[in-house]
């Protein structure tokens, strides 16, 4: 199965090959695929020459930008290994998710500055820091401009140790277990697995000219409306360009439905990576109280992962453009196109059902395969290109990344059952992990700040239905003797520790949450009590 593709090498012969096509875009700025490959080589020659070693970390502390594919492109070629990093967390997340990666390095948009000087004595390990300016401050004295280090490349850079498809990128995911988790993957294992959807597929093993020859012109042109610091987003763009399309990321910093058509319509996008109903129902909405405002004939493709698409939002886009082919995608950063759901103007779509693809199967407790229509729930298992683990974690890993009759599986935690045609009806992850807007939050993270404060002597978290999120943060809290509830506050101290998102929408106060004696608490009963006074 080791292709040795590496996408370095795949986006080079690309930039080789049409080094004028359109390679890059964020607002007016754009970058053809020669100027993507020069400005990657300075980015990766800056990395080495600050002491960065073979698969040393870089982690990218950015918005979606050109830059970020830059610097992704810049760690392919130093044969270093990127981190994402979720610009929504505070100083706790980030100082133990950079010490828990090793990263030597951190690419920053400067609007970060502030929060890097309050935790940089935090993370010893990192010593080069790359400013991204973006208008919000002067480049301080420990950084260095990132348009330095981009400009900074005479030739193509190539490291000392070269380059193999065994080189990692690691993405850090919340998961189900409480603090994020790096999952590795090989360069080769990824290029297979976003290859394996593509009509002209890769060589077998990795040629000088195996990506060039499949590529003749600019390709598709992809906006990812979901961050690049999650799988879905990235993933995607990445796909489109190991086929020499083109990524047009948004300027805003917060999800803006007009700024993404406007995108769509302007920019003539042909495919377009969005977290379900988070991002549909709005872009619907917008939609139908202006339907003439945008023109989204060239919209040939949208992609969701990461949370509920509702059969009536995606009926309701193809109203606007009968030539879409919407596909929401069941998969995970630990396992990419376990199963999948399209839907056209000529087929009708359900709600969290997919099809499993040929390496995915339905596993019950104890090893068997579901029979379809037999009612019985099982983990949904692919196998394949998957992950080789998490990032020092073998306890975890060895949970998740499974042997079944030999054969290497991973299982995410998504649970399921199986009817009698071989539909897959998704139920969710096994544990209490709340998935809102696509962003997975571990109830009992919450809760422990919760009972920080003076007020609170104990607190339980739930995922209620939410139609625009898939499932909105309540919390059920226990007040001290002698004092009361004031929601609005707790949602404020929640803040103050953690990224926002992680934020009650609600706060109810509760009598007890009745822990159990062993201290457990009943998440099925205390969801049903929040649903009750949420209603």
């Amino acid at each position: 199965m080791n292709s040795g593709w590496n996408l370095a090498n795949i986006w080079e012969q690309i930039a080789d090959r049409i080094p004028d096509a359109p390679a890059l875009s964020h607002g007016p700025v754009e970058r053809t695929w020669g100027e993507f490959d020069r400005r990657s080589d300075g980015i990766a020659a800056a990395l080495v020459a600050a002491g960065a070693k073979e698969q040393d970390k870089v982690a990218q502390y950015l918005y979606n930008s050109n830059e970020y594919m830059e610097t992704l492109f810049g760690c392919f070629k130093a044969g270093l290994a990127p981190v994402n990093t979720n610009y929504r967390y505070g100083a706790d997340e980030l100082a133990y998710l950079w010490d828990n990666a090793d990263a030597v390095a951190v690419v920053f948009h400067g609007a970060f500055t502030d929060r890097i000087e309050a935790i940089r004595t935090r993370v010893p390990r990192v010593k080069t820091f790359l400013w991204v300016d973006d208008a919000s401050g002067p480049c301080p004295a420990w950084a260095v401009p990132y348009e330095q280090a981009a400009t900074s490349a005479t030739s193509r850079t190539v490291a000392p140790w070269g380059r193999s498809g065994e080189h990692l990128l690691l993405l850090y995911t919340g998961g189900t277990t409480g603090m994020p988790k790096g999952v590795m993957w090989q360069q080769e294992d990824l290029v297979s697995s976003l290859d394996a959807g593509t009509r002209n597929r890769l060589p077998a093993k990795a040629t000088a000219d195996g990506a060039a020859q499949r590529v003749s012109g600019p390709g598709p042109r992809n906006l990812p409306a979901a961050p690049l610091m999650h799988g879905t987003g990235m993933f995607n763009a990445v796909s489109n360009l190991m086929v020499g399309g083109s990524v047009h990321s948004l300027e805003g910093r917060h999800f803006e439905v007009t700024e993404l058509l406007d995108t769509v319509h302007t920019k003539r996008i042909n495919s377009m990576s969005i977290v379900g109903d988070a991002f549909a129902k709005p872009i619907l909405r917008a939609l139908d109280a202006e339907p003439n405002r945008w023109d989204i004939a060239s919209l040939r493709v949208v992609v969701s992962s990461g949370v509920m698409w509702s059969a009536e939002s995606k009926a309701g886009l193809l109203r606007h453009n009968e030539r879409l082919i919407l596909v929401d995608s069941l998969g995970s950063s630990e396992a990419i196109g376990m199963a999948s759901n399209t839907t056209t103007s000529g087929s009708v779509g359900k709600t969290a059902t997919f099809r499993l693809g040929e390496n995915t199967r339905v596993v019950t407790e104890d090893g068997r395969d579901v029979v379809p229509g037999s009612g019985e729930r099982g983990r949904v298992a692919m196998r394949g290109y998957t992950p080789v683990g998490y990032y020092k974690d073998p306890e975890k890993s060895a949970a998740t990344f499974i042997q079944i009759a030999g054969v290497r599986y991973s299982m995410p935690g998504d649970w399921a059952e199986v009817d009698a045609d071989g539909t897959v009806r998704l139920l969710g992850r096994g544990s209490q992990c709340i998935n809102t807007g696509g962003e997975k939050v571990y109830p009992e993270e919450v809760e422990e700040v919760l009972k920080l404060h003076p007020s609170v002597a104990d607190a339980a978290v739930v995922g209620l239905p939410d139609e625009r999120f898939g499932e909105a943060i309540t919390a059920l809290a226990e007040p001290r003797v002698g004092q009361s509830i004031d929601e609005a506050a707790l949602v404020a101290h929640v803040k103050q520790h953690l990224a926002h998102y992680k934020a009650p929408k609600r706060v109810f106060p509760i009598d007890t949450v009745g822990r159990a004696a062993n201290g457990k608490l009943d998440y099925k009963a205390l969801k049903a009590r929040a649903a009750e006074l949420s209603a």
